[in-house]
């Protein structure tokens, strides 16, 4: 029973293998607490010169476009992460990111002590944000972007107690200051409403000194919501568009449920025998559309194509508006439902248009296979269109058998992203988390990367050892019989696991996702290569079906997501969840990322003309110079450009402090109370000198102004018995 309930995973017992856990679960203030960092907030640097500001004012925006370098010293997980979110960005926002290629202001993204960013654009040259270690989840870098794009944390808005309680007393001392507030002349909250699911919310537990919670919501119902890392909210969006005045995103192209009737645009085509068309329910299947199953009146629309009298042959074309694709790749991703059974056909075209063929030409790109099910199905293809074009779905008769099914399709997304490679269905997940043995795993089929390693996830549905309560998930390679021509140990793949947020809308999931990559160097605690082949590292597996394979160690997290964040939006659908899988290849990113070529000012030369080729004046504009490339701040101090000269901005502790030119010598709370005690003593032994001295001086004065009142006195009686001995 347990294995019907699991579906297409594996349920057979298997002996124990080595789970790696790449983090310890830790947010980002703990992760920043555990390094010593005392940072504003908890992850956010000031400078001297910027004092409280923040994102009032214009001269904080970067460009919608924000140049990046990333350093050598970024673990080269944290690079594909970063890029990654760098992804998101694009899809979700009209925010972009390019390469430095000499820009006066940047982000230096390198591995610190922690995660931290300053916020808004700071315009010192080169502005460090840190992914240091534990710091390489896409949420945490998403968070850190967005200080560095101009926001500070949610809880901190002026209106933050109307929506939330400090529990004071349950802060940690010297703490405190993390729970400040900012006035409406310092921070915007551009016109939004507080926002309990921002990812820039602390968790109810952030700084606590104990076990009770620091922050407790009016609203009994966002306990548990407040702190989430999965990824933006709708409101982190809407604040980042107005902020930026964004219309559009960078690469999100298309999206359609077909609640509306004019059905995002679509037509149907001019060349068939039949129509699709916009139904709630069909007969044969399904019986609700896959956006809403149901759960709305006078909503829950799909499209349909049903050809129950059609001969063999016949075709109806459903075609999407008019799209202009930028990237030369896209990502076509849809919900189908075949109660058709093998009587249908689906297939993908492009219609493309361009001069020479104004009215468009098809190309086809994938037919949709595989057994039907009496279940919605998640489909992606990748194209690969460069002009302007429609996506053509193509239903067809390829069997005269009358049938009362057809074809079904919903939730229709398209962007210009890179598709995710694999799909991991796990049926009646509930069940499956409810009746789970603790620290008991299950696991996905093997999937086959484009480079042919093979790779698979474990999932504990009830937690690892110590970790009730939450979904524990780890990546595996794994060996089958007979494959040769692979490099072992496994080097640089970067293996992504996403739990995938099953809202119609492609811009407004908050899917789950972890990546983990292997390091050919990295070795188990025993001293073998731990991504080495699963058939000297790992343990054999024996499938139901008979198949055999060795699954290698696993590396991944214990806290990959809570039952309860699991249960919320729509992680869960129809009872089922949905994992995307991908493994790619990172090998790139373990060269350094090129410099620009000059640091040169920009300079105007003059091309002489060759024969009579007119030619007009290249301008070549190089970077400017960046003070702080040959400065070196110890001690994790940081360099800035102030006023056009590096300065070292020294790290900071609750008790000590670093300081001096390159952050050199290290101060603490006992020795400035020497200091000052010393100091005090001296000032105290100065005020008595000049005390003593004051009184000797003063009873001088007085002696010798006492001696003139005598003399005067003399004087005048003399000048008088003179004067009667005269008369």
């Amino acid at each position: 029973m347990f294995c019907l309930l699991c579906g297409n995973i594996s349920c057979l017992p298997t002996p124990k293998v080595l789970d790696y856990d790449v983090d310890g679960g830790e947010d980002i203030f703990d992760i920043n607490e555990a390094a010593g960092l005392d940072l504003v907030e908890g992850d956010i640097v000031l400078d001297e010169r910027q004092g409280r500001n923040s994102i009032i004012g214009d001269e904080y925006r970067w460009p919608k476009t924000v140049p990046y370098y990333m350093e050598d010293d970024l673990e080269i997980n944290a690079k594909g992460v970063i890029l990654k979110a760098f992804e998101q960005y694009r899809m979700k926002t009209c925010i972009d990111f390019k390469p430095w290629e000499g820009e006066q202001n940047y982000i230096s993204i390198f591995k610190g002590g922690g995660c931290f960013s300053s916020v808004g654009n700071r315009r010192v040259g080169k502005q460090r944000l840190s992914i240091g270690t534990n710091c390489d989840r896409i949420a945490t870098i998403e968070h850190e972007f967005l200080h560095a794009l101009g926001f500070w944390h949610e809880q901190s808005r002026s209106d933050r107690d109307d929506y939330v309680t400090i529990m004071w007393d349950r802060i940690s001392e010297g703490k405190e200051h993390n729970f400040n507030t900012y006035n409406d002349t310092t921070s915007s909250s551009l016109g939004v409403p507080y926002d309990y699911g921002s990812m820039m919310h602390y968790s109810k537990t952030a700084f606590r000194n104990g076990t009770e919670p620091t922050i407790v919501t009016k609203i009994p119902a966002f306990s548990e919501v407040i702190g989430q890392r999965m990824e933006f909210s709708d409101s982190d969006l809407l604040k980042l568009h107005r902020l930026y005045n964004c219309t559009c995103s960078s690469t999100f192209l298309d999206s359609c449920d077909f609640e509306r009737e004019n059905i995002c645009g679509m037509i149907q085509g001019n060349e068939d025998q039949a129509d699709w068309t916009r139904v709630t329910q069909a007969a044969g299947g399904p019986d609700t559309d896959y956006s809403n199953l149901g759960r709305c009146s006078d909503a829950g629309y799909f499209m349909h194509l049903s050809m129950g009298t059609a001969n063999p042959g016949d075709r109806a074309l459903l075609e999407s508006r008019l799209l202009y694709p930028k990237r030369g790749f896209q990502c076509l991703q849809f919900f189908f439902y075949n109660s058709g059974g093998g009587n249908y056909q689906l297939k993908i075209w492009v219609r493309e248009y361009d001069p020479a063929n104004p009215d468009g030409v098809l190309r086809f790109i994938q037919a949709i296979n595989g057994p039907p099910q009496e279940l919605w199905q998640v489909h992606h293809v990748s194209l690969n269109v460069t002009k302007k074009f429609r996506v053509v779905f193509e239903g067809t008769k390829v069997a005269g058998d009358p049938t009362p099914g057809g074809l079904s399709l919903d939730d229709v997304n398209l962007s210009e992203t890179a598709c995710p490679e694999h799909v991991w269905r796990v049926t009646n997940f509930t069940k499956v988390m409810e009746t789970t043995p603790h620290n008991t795993a299950i696991y996905s089929p093997p999937f086959t990367s484009r480079e042919g390693y093979t790779f698979q996830m474990g999932l504990y549905p009830s937690g690892k050892e110590g970790y009730l309560g939450e979904l524990s998930a780890y990546a595996h390679l794994v060996a089958r019989p007979g494959d040769t021509g692979l490099t072992w140990p496994c080097p640089w793949k970067q293996m992504t696991m996403m739990l995938m947020d099953q809202n119609p809308h492609i811009q407004k999931r908050m899917s789950n996702q972890r990546s983990v990559t292997t390091d050919p160097l990295q070795k188990t605690p025993e001293g073998m290569f731990f991504w080495d082949d699963p058939r000297k590292v790992g343990t054999e597996v024996r499938e139901e079906d008979g198949s055999v394979y060795h699954r290698g160690p696993g590396a991944g997290t214990p806290v990959y997501l809570t039952h309860g964040r699991a249960k919320s939006r729509d992680f869960i659908k129809g009872g089922d969840a949905i994992f995307l899988l991908t493994m790619e290849d990172v090998s790139n990113l373990v060269d350094t990322q090129p410099l620009p070529s000059s640091t040169v000012p920009p300079v105007t030369t003059e091309t002489p003309p060759v024969s009579t080729v007119t030619t007009r004046p290249t301008t070549v504009v190089p970077p400017p110079t960046n003070p702080c490339t040959h400065v070196e701040c110890q001690n994790e101090g940081i360099c800035v450009v102030d006023a056009g000269k590096a300065v070292c901005r020294c790290a900071v502790g609750g008790d000590w402090w670093y300081w001096g030119d390159r952050c050199q010598s290290r101060g603490s709370s006992g020795d400035a109370m020497t200091t000052a005690l010393a100091a005090s003593l001296s000032v105290l032994a100065v005020m008595l000198v000049i005390t003593v001295v004051s009184v000797v001086c003063v009873k001088k004065k007085y002696q010798k102004r006492s001696c003139d009142t005598s003399l005067a006195m003399s004087n005048v009686n003399s000048g008088a018995e003179g004067g009667v001995t005269a008369m």
